[in-house]
């Protein structure tokens, strides 16, 4: 046989594999100009949870902007922008219970504020110190993870650990569409399917894995779709749209809950910043004509017309949450101020619960040079 000869084949691969493509198709709720597009899917949620859910939304946006404004004074340390996330994270935050526990990733901050962590504290994470790590009693998070991808194994840990102790509450994570690329994902995906984990997993496909766009991280059409390896359910959801972000995170909860499993969840999402304050430099990668695009699904111009609509919704209410939000940011970092420095015998001391004797000899050393 000549390498040039075609040959007949007995399976038709690509159709398959359109097949399957074809299934993951975009949920959706409230369109760009915040019409209902999707009346049978709308949640059963009260004229209240609404106003909170956007209450949420526009504080967080305030938090971003005064945490930008903070890290360029030097008074904040490494800081991962949020503008453009807000449906995606606190909507799905917000399809949660408070037994339910969240393994972040670094730019997932809001969600575990929102979960209970103390705002002082998240400053204080921002800057390397221990105290941001000691969440309160009570509150079920994790710190965020700096490792791309690490929380999604530590999640189906956690899952796991809920349904042998019968516990009604799901593990939630987040990662970007880079930490989709990581073996961590496929491998706690995997294990979480085989095992029904009570697990959600949730990646935001915000279009960049810092400047490598998503369609040279895999030739998969949808991140959704490699739910389907791992026999677990694959949900594609306008990441802009909250109404639709809660719905699918609801969903995907009561069926963990059930004992059906975890699920994968891709929110097509946006970040209107940087990667991170380190140096990011997006104009190098993206065209001010995507950032327009992107600008028009505001999640919080979306949601505030959907409110207006049902008069829910006013300038005036916006200002006072805004008012709000620039209050009590500052009494956070004032409180984060005013938390006593890290020591190096602290990094020392909270690393080993007995210190091994080359640390100790390093203690005596750094303690007597803190005693001056």
């Amino acid at each position: 046989m000549t390498a040039n000869k075609k040959t007949k084949t007995a399976l038709d691969v690509q159709e398959t594999l359109k097949n399957i493509e074809e299934q993951f198709k975009m949920f959706q709720i409230l369109n760009e100009n915040g019409e209902v597009v999707n009346d049978a899917a709308m949640p059963d949620l009260s004229d209240e949870e609404f106003q909170e859910l956007m209450r949420r939304m526009v504080y967080t946006r305030v938090l971003d902007q005064r945490s930008i404004s903070l890290n360029r004074q030097g008074r904040l340390g490494f800081y991962a922008p949020t503008a453009g996330q807000e449906a995606s994270q606190l909507a799905s935050h917000f399809a949660l219970e408070k037994e339910d526990f969240i393994l972040p990733g670094y730019r997932d901050v809001p969600q575990i504020i929102w979960h209970g962590l103390p705002l002082y504290q998240a400053f204080l994470f921002s800057r390397g110190h221990y105290v941001g790590n000691q969440a309160p009693e009570g509150v079920h998070v994790l710190s965020p993870q700096i490792i791309i991808g690490a929380q999604i194994i530590q999640a189906t840990g956690i899952a796991l650990g809920m349904k042998k102790r019968g516990k009604k509450a799901v593990a939630v994570t987040y990662t970007g569409d880079g930490g989709s690329s990581q073996g961590d994902f496929y491998e706690g995906i995997n294990f979480a399917g085989a095992f029904k984990a009570p697990a959600i997993f949730i990646v935001q496909n915000n279009q960049f894995a810092i400047s490598t766009p998503r369609e040279l991280q895999t030739a998969a059409s949808t991140i959704a779709q490699k739910a389907v390896a791992a026999g677990i359910p694959g949900v594609l959801v306008d990441g802009m749209d909250p109404l639709a972000v809660y719905t699918a995170v609801r969903d995907a909860r009561q069926r963990a809950v059930n004992g059906e499993g975890p699920t994968l969840i891709e929110t097509m999402c946006y970040r209107y910043g940087p990667h991170t304050m380190a140096g990011d430099d997006p104009t190098r990668y993206r065209t001010a004509d995507t950032d327009s695009e992107w600008e028009k699904k505001d999640p919080l111009v979306r949601f505030r017309r959907f409110l207006e609509s049902k008069n829910l919704w006013s300038k005036e209410k916006e200002e006072e949450v805004i008012e709000q939000a620039k209050e009590e940011i500052k009494q956070a970092i004032k409180k984060a101020d005013e938390t006593p420095q890290q020591k190096v015998t602290d990094l020392i001391s909270n690393m080993f619960e007995e210190l091994p004797f080359n640390l100790k000899e390093q203690y005596e050393i750094y303690k007597e040079k803190e005693s001056k």
